[in-house]
C-alpha cells in the first residue's frame, strides 16, 4: 500500500524546498522527490554557482585596476581550477543549509525520478528499486533545463550548455562566443572577459535582455563594450563547424551578410525550457501550454488537487519567484491568510503591477521592478519618472563605479511608484526597497520621506524622487 502524506512535492529546487519547510511549518505531512540533489539548478547548476564564479572573476578584475587607488602589485594571476574549488565549496555550503532545515522539519526526502498516476499517486523509481507514495496534494516543481536551439553542429565538442560550462575545471576559453544575450548570456561573457578572455555575444533580437528596459539594455551593451566584449544583435545563427586550425567557427547573417566567427568555445545560453518529460504516467493528463503546465491564478493545474510552481509553468524563470509560489500555494491548501504578494493593482488604477525583482549580476548590476514607461503607455497608464545618474554620486565616486542611473516610474495623479529600473553597484540590493514600495502602493510623498544614510549608492533613490518632484514643478524640500 502507498505511503501517504498531505503534500508531496516533486522536484527540490528553490520552489519545492521552500514549499516543504512551509508545509511542515503548517504541521502538513510533507515528502519532497528529487531525482538528484536538493536545491534543484540555481543552487546546484545556476544562480550559486554563476555568482559565485562572478564573484571570484571581479576579484581578479579589481587587482588588474587598483593601481588608482593606490594599491600595486607585481603579478596578478588566476588559477580557474582553484575558482571552481571556491565554487563548490559554495554551492556544497549552501546545499548543506538546505538540509539542515529540511531535516530539523522531520520532511521526507525520496531519491528518485517521479511519474505522477491517477489518483494524485507518485511511482518513484530510485536507488532501490520502484515504489509508490500518495497525497491529498501534490505541488510539480521540476523546473526547467537548457533549451538546445536548432543549429547545424550544436552538437560538437567545445559547444557547451552553462551547466557544462560551470562543471569545467580546465581553461581553454581564451576565445568564447555566447549565443544568446539574455540574463544567462551576459552574466556568462561578464566572467569570462573579467578572466581575459575574448568574448563575443550574438543575439537574435535587436537589443539584450529581451523584455529587458530599452535604457537598461543600451546602458548594459555600452558597458560591455567598452570593457571588450564585442556584441552583434539582429543576428540569424546559420552553423556551427569544426575547424581544424581554430577550433571551431559559428556562421550566421548580419545585415543581410553572412559572417564567420572563429572561436575555442561556444556557450549556448538561448533560454530554459520547462522540464515535464516523463513527468505523466499513461493514466494522468495534465494540460499544457506552450510548453508548460497551464496552471490557473491559484496554480493549479487542469487535475484538481495537483499544482505546479516555478520554472515549469512560470513565464518568468526566477528562484524566488518559484519560491513565492511554492508558498502561496501551501498557505492556499492550508487556508490560511497570505503571506506574500505576487502582484498588486494599485488603488484607481486598472494595471496589475508585477512585484517580482528581476537582477542581473554584470557589472554594473542591474535590478528592476514593476513595470517600464513603454509598458506603461502601452497600457494607457499616464506616468512621470524620476532619474539620477549616478555619476554625481558620493559612492560612486569613491569606489571609481559613476556608470548607471536610477530611474523610477511613478502613476501621473497619484504619485504611485510602479516601476523603479536600476543600474549601479549594489543594484541586486536596492531593488528591495522598489519592490517592497511597489507591493504597499507607496507614493513619491511617502519615499520622501524615508532617510538613506550617506554616502551610500542608495541615495541615488532620494535624488531620483526628487527628479520626479521637479518635473511636476514642485520645490525640492
Amino acid at each position: 500500500m502507498a505511503k501517504h502524506y498531505d503534500i508531496i512535492i516533486i522536484g527540490g529546487g528553490p520552489g519545492g524546498y521552500t514549499a516543504a519547510l512551509k508545509a511542515a511549518s503548517l504541521g502538513l505531512k510533507t515528502a519532497i522527490v528529487e531525482k538528484e540533489k536538493l536545491g534543484g539548478t540555481c543552487v546546484n547548476k545556476g544562480c550559486i554557482p554563476t555568482k559565485s564564479l562572478l564573484h571570484a572573476a571581479s576579484k581578479f578584475k579589481e587587482l588588474q585596476n587598483c593601481d588608482e587607488f593606490g594599491v600595486s602589485t607585481d603579478f596578478i594571476s588566476f588559477d580557474f581550477k582553484k575558482m571552481q574549488h571556491y565554487k563548490k565549496n559554495s554551492v556544497k555550503s549552501y546545499r548543506k543549509g538546505i538540509t539542515d532545515l529540511i531535516e530539523a522539519e522531520n520532511i521526507t526526502v525520496i531519491t528518485g525520478t517521479a511519474v505522477i498516476r491517477r489518483n494524485k499517486t507518485v511511482e518513484v523509481s530510485g536507488p532501490e528499486g520502484k515504489d509508490f507514495y500518495s497525497a491529498d496534494h501534490l505541488i510539480i516543481a521540476t523546473g526547467a533545463k537548457c533549451a538546445i536551439p536548432n543549429i547545424p553542429g550544436v552538437d560538437l565538442p567545445g559547444v557547451l550548455t552553462s551547466e557544462r560550462l560551470l562543471a569545467s575545471d580546465t581553461w581553454n576559453y581564451d576565445r568564447l562566443l555566447v549565443i544568446g544575450g539574455g540574463v544567462i548570456g551576459v552574466e556568462f561573457a561578464t566572467i569570462f572577459s573579467a578572466l581575459c578572455s575574448n568574448v563575443t555575444i550574438l543575439e537574435q533580437k535587436d537589443h539584450l535582455l529581451g523584455p529587458m528596459d530599452l535604457e537598461v539594455s543600451q546602458a548594459l551593451e555600452e558597458e560591455l563594450k567598452q570593457r571588450g566584449i564585442t556584441v552583434h544583435c539582429l543576428v540569424n545563427i546559420k552553423e556551427i563547424k569544426e575547424e581544424e586550425e581554430h577550433g571551431l567557427a559559428c556562421v550566421f547573417e548580419m545585415n543581410g551578410q553572412e559572417q564567420t566567427i572563429r572561436t575555442s568555445q561556444i556557450l549556448i545560453a538561448a533560454g530554459r525550457i520547462p522540464c515535464i518529460d516523463e513527468l505523466l504516467g499513461e493514466d494522468v493528463s495534465l494540460e499544457v501550454e506552450n510548453g508548460r503546465l497551464k496552471v490557473n491564478s491559484e496554480f493549479q493545474t487542469s487535475e484538481p488537487g495537483i499544482y505546479a510552481i516555478g520554472d515549469v509553468a512560470s513565464d518568468i524563470l526566477l528562484a524566488h519567484v518559484a519560491a513565492a509560489q511554492g508558498t502561496y500555494v501551501v498557505e492556499k491548501i492550508a487556508g490560511i491568510e497570505h503571506t506574500i504578494r505576487l502582484s498588486v493593482v494599485p488603488n484607481g488604477m486598472f494595471v496589475k503591477l508585477p512585484v517580482v525583482p528581476s537582477c542581473i549580476y554584470t557589472e554594473p548590476e542591474i535590478a528592476s521592478v514593476g513595470i517600464t514607461r513603454e509598458l506603461a503607455n502601452a497600457n494607457n497608464m499616464n506616468v512621470r519618472c524620476g532619474r539620477y545618474s549616478m555619476s554625481s554620486n558620493g559612492k560612486s565616486i569613491i569606489t571609481s563605479r559613476q556608470n548607471g542611473f536610477i530611474h523610477l516610474v511613478f502613476e501621473e495623479y497619484s504619485g504611485t511608484l510602479v516601476g523603479a529600473q536600476i543600474v549601479c553597484p549594489r543594484a541586486t540590493d536596492m531593488i528591495s526597497e522598489m519592490a517592497t514600495a511597489i507591493a504597499n502602493g507607496l507614493t513619491a510623498k511617502q519615499l520622501r520621506l524615508a532617510m538613506r544614510a550617506h554616502p551610500t549608492y542608495s541615495e541615488g533613490i532620494t535624488e531620483a524622487i526628487e527628479n520626479y518632484f521637479e518635473t511636476k514643478g514642485e520645490a525640492k524640500q
